[in-house]
């Protein structure tokens, strides 16, 4: 059975899609850029700050699906400068401190409202 999720503690959806979908025990969460929530302004410009914003949108999701950052089982993070990887990793880090999911992280030419970085999860749960 899928079951959309929808929380107003993550950005809504800037297109036809969802901010994640459960599949039985697996939650999907969709691509968050780094949209504070609580103003709807794109954070930019430091991808420290970015990454935090965009981990926590995903974060949220998450939780209201019962779900905590150690059910993740893989993200994807798509950075529109790969010279950026070292500083959003060490914020990653911070997230995933002794649960380390599987992860690719790629650039791209180009990302929605010119964000510097989106991720998105798999995650995994009895909760879900």
């Amino acid at each position: 059975m899928l079951k959309t999720i929808h929380t107003s503690n993550a950005p809504a959806a800037v297109g036809p899609y969802s901010q994640g979908v459960s599949a039985g025990n697996f939650v999907f969460v969709s691509g968050q850029v780094p949209i504070n929530p609580a103003n709807g302004e794109l954070v930019k410009g430091d991808i420290k700050a970015a990454t935090k914003q965009s981990l926590e949108n995903c974060k949220a999701i998450l939780a209201e699906s019962g779900l905590t950052m150690k059910s993740v089982v893989k993200v994807t993070v798509l950075l529109n400068d790969i010279s950026d990887f070292a500083a959003m990793n060490e914020v990653y880090g911070t997230y995933f401190d002794e649960h380390k999911p599987a992860r690719a992280a790629f650039e791209v030419a180009k990302l929605p409202l010119n964000a510097d970085v989106e991720i998105e999860m798999i995650a995994y749960g009895e909760n879900a």
